[in-house]
């Protein structure tokens, strides 16, 4: 079980730090609102992360692996979020100045935290390979004659913490460098890399077979 636990955790570093759609996102409300509205961020994608452990758990996952056409509706869909997203950030490198600052930078209330928790949760559920892979990886390390359900789900808990801990670091190093970020120019050229970053894995994902 320990061999098992150790390995498991080395791919789940690994898998954490490859970077992706949730990374992009996270950087870029970590510029935008600080390291408060990029760590609800983050903690929005780990309830992504979370939901497709149980689901996988309970067999969910295998069903958008079997099924196609559940397969490409949520490519999708999940296209459209990220070209959605993108569409945006490049709207905010065009508008520029203040505009572009979310109302937790200023101080706002909970409302904004939340959306930072949306936001992240969303940009998770919009990758389908993230289900497809919850059910082809964490199985691999259930050990034989263990519970797997219950093992899923530990796994699925653990995976959350990996994410959680490099994500923490990702965004402490983008609130370490806000300053410089925070210039209308520097913070311009990173909305439009962002927005085109998010519009090429959106269209992206929309054209690739599985």
């Amino acid at each position: 079980m320990l061999e098992t636990l150790v390995a498991f955790v080395g791919a789940a570093v690994l898998i954490a730090m490859a970077p992706g759609p949730s990374t992009v996102v996270i950087m870029r409300q970590s510029m935008r609102s600080g390291r408060r509205g990029g760590l609800a961020t983050v903690l929005g994608n780990e309830a992504g992360v979370l939901v497709w452990g149980v689901a996988a758990a309970v067999g969910l996952s295998a069903l958008l692996a079997a099924s196609q056409l559940a397969y490409d509706g949520l490519r999708v869909v999940g296209a459209v979020v990220l070209v959605w997203f993108g569409v945006r950030a490049l709207w905010h490198a065009r508008r520029g100045g203040p505009a572009a600052v979310e109302p937790v930078e200023r101080g706002g209330g909970g409302l904004s935290w939340w959306r930072c928790f949306r936001l992240g949760l969303v940009t998770n559920f919009a990758n389908p390979k993230a289900g497809v892979f919850a059910v082809s990886f964490l199985p691999q390390f259930v050990p034989a004659g263990w519970p797997v359900p219950v093992v899923l789900v530990v796994l699925a808990v653990l995976w959350a913490l990996i994410d959680l801990a490099w994500y923490t670091v990702v965004v402490w190093m983008v609130g370490a460098a806000r300053r410089l970020l925070g210039r209308a120019g520097v913070r311009r050229r990173l909305e439009q890399v962002s927005g085109v970053v998010l519009v090429a894995l959106g269209v992206r994902l929309a054209a690739e077979a599985r």
